[in-house]
């Protein structure tokens, strides 16, 4: 065993056993590399990560690579989920390298810990087009020892670079003109045959959806609508929703959104959960809110730790190397097996279940996608529509049942702050918009285990949830743990009442602006400053990549805590942090959806909801203002009045410069949500 068998993080535990001498990250193997003179091979990949697993398999436990890796290099192997600061540096120095990045990332360093060479997946003998691992080893080590001084210029050069880039702040002017150009950029990259943004791959970007849904609410435009529903239609009809136990895969390496990687992350399903459940509460399409409800019931069963509270981090994609989402397909005999003749019948035009599957190392097996409507295969078979849906859902039931049998892929128990604050957020969401009870009770367990065991007075919110209280020493204090896990409080503040919630968020949001804001140029640094080679450059990030930009949420939650307090030095910061990032924000593309989120709660301005209800008597005015579709929405719960004429219950709608009449029954409140202030 080497020693990462020593750490908590799965990833590195499940590489314990490799003949490699793997150090985790930290200064040790930097100080073992300067005192031997060596180079240093960094690998950063994640236990859901398939192309990780191939890797492992075919370079790393071979023993006489690893001979050679162990007698010339220091090795270490990072956790990106663990340290997604370390993987953010690296991958922006490869991608300057070698044009890509991803997982696994291949990189080489000096001593000093700046990258002169990288990429990602090495075959072991060169296939793919890629070149051969041994050879890259062999030639790597002939130009740090041989060339030494020009690699050392080179990773200097590189290191400026990435510091340079990881800043993406450029001041600009705050225009309403920003949000109707970036609702345009999404509508040239619209797929309109299939839904979602560009070709293949395609990652399902829920943020856009989001954004265009409130642009739909406020303008009306037929346009709007029919990108965010065709992309959420393709994306639950699809491959990448899993038709047979819920949730959705990573992403589609089609344009179809058929053939998925299959991995399951927490942080990808919370934001899908948001999306639907906002266009359920919009639309009222069943397929959104059948979605939403297998988002979450997969997310139950198979994240959560009902008894304690919290998610974990991701599902695995395969079993081992040489798998490839063998248990989430199907061969016709293997569904056959477990289904009656007429449920084969109709789950086979349902889901496509053929001979020649999708999948190509091993085309007999298929993903199940949504191929036949309901309509089309009552016609096909002679049956009447609600039979056939019964026949479906009993077909299902079995299939599930079955894949429960089978080996399960790893479920990476490790609870990350910021995932899981993410989780609970979408969960307090869904639990109101569905009408579900257990949603709401598994997110406020949630939120009080973060607060217990992963807030430290003085500090915030450590990255990973552990008993201890002291902060893991190798793994720093993250911006993102800070803006999602004060989102979610203030979700919970909205969900229950009780201030405990605001003040927290308030509690974490001063210590943000403490520890991470530039009070130069505006904005927030993702971490606090590190001294370690590349690491120590600090990076100020906007982009929605791969999860939400902590800054963009940041301007979301100031903006929002604002309302709720009513103090204006929230505000200020949330315009300081948009204005940082303005000048870019034309570049974004895609990837700027949260940032145009904020900018639009800005311009477009909230609809602040101040419901006053006895706090001995059932909620009824609260519950029906977080269950209706609003954008830039903020519930502010209180027991008292808010004018001294007016009795309890009443809830006061207010947009932009104008208040509605109060109300004082659900259903008036229903309609003036719908109705007040609306543009069109």
């Amino acid at each position: 065993m080497n020693r990462l068998a020593e750490t908590s993080s799965a990833y590195l535990r499940s590489a314990a056993h490799q003949p490699v001498h793997w150090l985790p990250w930290g200064d040790e193997p930097f100080e073992i590399a300067r005192r031997e003179n060596k180079p240093i091979l960094l690998d950063i990949g994640a236990v859901w990560c398939h192309w990780c697993h191939v890797m492992d398999g075919e370079s790393y436990e071979d023993q006489g690579l690893a001979e050679y890796l162990n007698a010339n290099y220091v090795c270490i192997k990072v956790d990106r989920d663990e340290r997604p600061d370390v993987d953010a540096r690296y991958q922006r120095a490869v991608q300057a390298l070698s044009g890509q990045g991803g997982w696994p990332l291949t990189a080489f360093l000096t001593p000093d810990g700046d990258v002169f060479y990288g990429g990602t997946y090495f075959p072991p003998d060169g296939r793919f087009g890629r070149p051969g691992f041994r050879s890259v080893l062999q030639r790597v080590l002939e130009i740090y020892r041989g060339q030494r001084e020009q690699v050392e210029r080179s990773a200097r050069e590189l290191r400026s670079h990435v510091n340079t880039a990881l800043l993406e702040h450029k001041r600009g002017e705050l225009t309403a003109e920003m949000l109707g150009a970036g609702a345009e950029h999404m509508a040239r990259l619209f797929d309109w045959r299939h839904g979602g943004f560009g070709t293949a791959p395609k990652f399902p970007h829920p943020g856009a959806v989001m954004f265009l849904l409130a642009r739909w609410w406020d303008t009306g435009a037929p346009w709007l609508r029919e990108i965010a529903e065709k992309t959420l239609s393709g994306m639950a009809r699809g491959g990448m929703y899993d038709q047979v136990g819920g949730g959705f895969h990573r992403y589609s390496v089609d344009e179809r959104w058929c053939v998925p990687h299959f991995e399951k992350m927490a942080s990808d399903n919370a934001e899908l959960l948001n999306a639907y459940v906002q266009a359920w509460a919009a639309w009222r399409v069943p397929l959104f809110g059948r979605t939403a409800t297998g988002i979450v019931d997969w997310a139950l069963e198979v994240l959560a730790d009902t008894a304690r509270g919290g998610f974990g981090a991701s599902q695995d994609a395969d079993i081992g190397p040489d798998d490839d989402g063998d248990y989430f397909t199907w061969t016709p005999a293997e569904a056959q097996a477990v289904l009656s003749g007429e449920e084969w019948e109709v789950a086979s035009r349902r889901w496509d279940i053929a001979d020649q599957g999708e999948m190509h190392h091993k085309p007999d097996r298929n993903v199940l996608w949504v191929a036949r409507s309901v309509e089309a295969i009552a016609a096909e078979t002679g049956l009447d529509e609600p039979g056939v849906e019964a026949l479906l859902e009993t077909a299902r039931a079995k299939l599930k049942e079955a894949r429960d049998r089978r080996q399960t892929p790893f479920i990476d128990r490790s609870l990350y702050t910021g995932w899981n604050a993410m989780m609970s957020g979408a969960f307090l969401e869904a639990g109101a918009v569905l009408e579900r009870a257990d949603c709401k009770l598994h997110a406020l367990k949630s939120l009080e285990r973060l607060w217990e065991e992963a807030f430290v007075p003085g500090n915030g919110m450590r990255h990973v949830v552990a008993h201890d209280p002291r902060p893991t020493p190798h793994v720093p204090w993250l911006l993102d743990d800070q803006v999602q896990s004060a989102a979610a409080f203030l979700r919970a503040f909205e969900h229950t009442a009780d201030g405990k919630w605001l003040d927290r968020a308030r509690e974490l949001v001063d210590m943000m602006l403490a520890f991470y804001w530039d009070e130069a140029d505006g904005g927030f640094f993702d971490s606090r400053e590190q001294s370690l080679g590349i690491l120590g450059a600090r990076a100020k990030p906007i982009q929605d990549a791969p999860t939400n930009s902590p800054n963009a949420t940041a301007a979301l939650v100031l903006l929002e805590l604002s309302v709720q307090s009513g103090e204006e030095r929230f505000r200020e910061k949330a315009i300081r942090t948009l204005e940082a990032f303005a000048g870019t924000a034309a570049q974004l593309g895609i990837h700027g959806a949260t940032y145009l989120r904020a900018l639009d709660f800005l311009i477009s301005g909230e609809s602040k909801i101040v419901v006053a209800e006895a706090t001995t008597s059932e909620p009824k005015l609260r519950n029906t203002a977080l269950r209706v579709f609003r954008p830039r929405k903020v519930v502010v719960p209180t027991n008292r009045s808010p004018a001294p004429h007016i009795p309890l219950p009443t809830a006061l709608v207010c947009s932009g410069n104008s208040c509605a009449a109060p109300a004082s029954a659900p259903e008036q409140l229903l309609e003036t949500l719908e109705t007040f202030g609306r543009k069109r």
